[in-house]
């Protein structure tokens, strides 16, 4: 059966249905193949490069986040890459990118303006995965976690958790009979 663009190929049996004795679901091994990777290589990689131009990130910080590649092989890559040459990167390259751009949607959905999007990273955090230091410290960690950790963290938020409430919602009052209207 073919499968829809984006969606996991995954062998077994769904979740919750799994038959005695067998572990969780595993991905194909398929999707790490290097023809599923060439094809997502360059086009991966512009983008992270049109994201890393819009949050200021210096070439250290790029190579950081993508696994601190030497220079000339960050060189090589971007320049395959904007050339539309065919790149074939690592699983573990290609994750790193891939929570940049997860990165980058949250903050697309969470906040009004990239401008916004680039200060929440830029700026202290009061969160306690943070620590006090702007998240943007854990994303050119250059380490997976890091990156992860960010993603997870702004994932939390888009489904109404680990945020700190808006003004509307700092000072709350307790509903009382009036508030409530029966048709």
């Amino acid at each position: 059966m073919p499968m829809a663009r984006g969606e996991a190929r995954m062998t077994g049996e769904p979740a919750g249905g799994e038959p005695a004795g067998q572990g969780p679901e595993r991905l194909d091994a398929g999707r790490f193949a290097p023809a599923s990777r060439r094809r997502l290589s360059a086009p991966g990689l512009r983008t992270f490069l049109a994201i890393a131009d819009l949050w200021g990130l210096n070439e250290e910080e790029r190579r950081l986040i993508l696994g601190y590649p030497s220079r000339s092989t960050y060189h090589a890559w971007a320049k395959a890459a904007r050339e539309h040459r065919d790149l074939t990167l690592d699983a573990d390259t290609l994750t790193r990118i891939s929570a940049v751009l997860g990165i980058h949607q949250a903050l697309g959905v969470l906040e009004e303006s990239e401008r916004a999007a680039v200060a929440w990273l830029r700026s202290p955090n009061a969160a306690r995965v943070f620590g006090g230091q702007p998240p943007l410290r854990l994303v050119t960690s250059g380490t997976q976690d890091g990156l992860m950790t960010v993603r997870r963290h702004l994932d939390a938020a888009r489904g109404g958790l680990h945020m700190q409430p808006d003004e509307i919602d700092a000072d709350p009052r307790p509903y009382d009979e009036a508030d409530i209207v029966l048709r």
